[in-house]
């Protein structure tokens, strides 16, 4: 008898796939066209989630988490995605990402603070990208200035997922001391009941699809941040930010399984579609050019879910950069062929804004975009491939804060990381 595959799932896998198969199935599909519709957080969706013990499953247990491998996360990422993007989405955020950072390089009191808001239900926050640094993150031009025991942050961010209901905040920032850059770090705030001083939700951008989860504005004005909630990775500020943002691969897993349980989703609609649907007096299932179409998606979707799983499974503490970078290209776009092709079997009946199928197009279509362009994240694996770093500009200098730096003699001081795109650094 061949051996079981690396990625079959083992009988504690499966039974945490049937609990959160369950709960999505019961809790989050009924109410999915209705997230979507009235673009509200899901607050009773997502206490459903956190007394199912999905939120902060990840932690470990000295925090009161259940010290879940992130392989097990996707697992349940993809059933919630699967019946509702919205409750995916927070699953994700309430897995990974900024919680995952500060577990990994958080001090005692930090851990203890995230680990607090996090299992009480709350939707984490990670944010990075600006106006002028999506791709580019490195260029940001958020500030954060030593004064005493505090740092004192001005800027802006943007395309922040849970603006203005997200209570943890992870806000990355260039970081001075007595007016000396040290590099690029990520500062703990939480906006709890009322917010700091400094600490704006600007105007939320509406979206295309996922919308239950707000996309705002932040502003930061003279926000005093204790220095004690500066999370320092081992090897400090000045090649800190390449160790921060290790912890975004297993975001970008987590939301390539997002596009995975969509298309999962809109297929499984699709099929039963293909069998109750009669023209020319007989189901459209017999039609051999839709079965090929169905072959297709089938296959497309079991080969993303390989890539995915090997991807959570990889690396230490954080999925390999590389593999979650294959894996989110793969999945997102395949996603997007899934779900178009989800709806051409369904014809103008999944066409309708009444219709499920064209909510599943919309939402599967951000993936490509969010957590990293589908295009910079080619360029990340080839540039590994090829042994080259990013960013790659094309005359070998990046600019910072309206001045002009030798991309190498920065490269000597901060190590700067592959390159982002907004979804979770929203």
């Amino acid at each position: 008898m061949s051996e079981p595959s690396r990625y079959e799932l083992t009988a504690g896998q499966r039974e945490l796939q049937a609990r959160a198969r369950e709960l999505a199935r019961s809790a989050f599909a009924p109410t999915a066209a209705s997230t979507d519709l009235t673009e509200q957080y899901p607050w009773a969706n997502v206490a459903q989630l956190r007394d199912a013990g999905f939120m902060g499953m990840t932690l470990p247990k000295s925090v009161g988490g259940q010290g879940l491998s992130y392989l097990d996360a996707v697992v349940v990422i993809e059933e919630m995605a699967k019946a509702c993007a919205t409750m995916g989405r927070i699953t994700v955020e309430a897995n990974m990402g900024a919680i995952g950072a500060i577990a990994r390089y958080g001090t005692p009191e930090q851990l203890e603070l995230a680990a607090r808001l996090v299992l009480a239900g709350d939707k984490p926050a990670i944010c990075i990208t600006e106006p002028n640094a999506g791709s580019a993150a490195s260029e940001m031009t958020t500030r954060a200035d030593r004064k005493g025991d505090d740092y004192i942050l001005n800027g802006e961010k943007y395309w922040i997922t849970g603006g203005g209901v997200s209570k943890l905040h992870l806000i990355f920032a260039r970081v001075f001391d007595d007016g000396v850059e040290q590099g690029i770090g990520g500062f703990i705030c939480v906006r709890e009941g009322v917010a700091p001083d400094g600490f704006a939700v600007g105007r939320r951008l509406y979206a295309m699809g996922v919308r239950g989860i707000p996309e705002t504005h932040l502003e930061f004005h003279d926000l005093k941040v204790r220095k004690s909630m500066l999370l320092m990775p081992p090897d400090g500020l000045r090649r800190g930010f390449a160790s921060l943002m290790s912890a975004y691969n297993a975001q970008r897993v987590g939301a390539g399984t997002v596009a995975l349980g969509i298309a999962q989703g809109a297929f499984e609609e699709g099929l039963a579609y293909l069998k109750s649907r009669h023209q020319f007096g007989r189901p459209i299932a017999e039609f051999q050019g839709l079965q090929w179409m169905l072959a297709d998606m089938s296959t497309q979707l079991e080969a993303a879910r390989l890539l995915l799983r090997s991807a959570a499974a990889s690396g230490d503490a954080f999925p390999d950069i590389d593999k979650a970078a294959r894996a989110k290209i793969f999945a997102a776009e395949m996603a997007n062929r899934v779900t178009n092709d989800a709806l051409q079997f369904h014809g103008s009946s999944g066409y309708g804004r009444e219709a499920a199928m064209e909510r599943h197009v919309r939402d599967a279509r951000m993936f490509t975009i969010a957590g990293g362009t589908a295009q910079i994240l080619r360029t990340q694996v080839a540039a590994s491939l090829l042994g080259m770093k990013l960013p790659q500009t094309r005359d070998g200098y990046i600019r910072q804060q309206g001045r002009t730096t030798s991309s190498r003699a920065v490269g000597d001081e901060i190590e700067l990381p592959n390159s982002l795109k907004h979804e979770e650094s929203r």
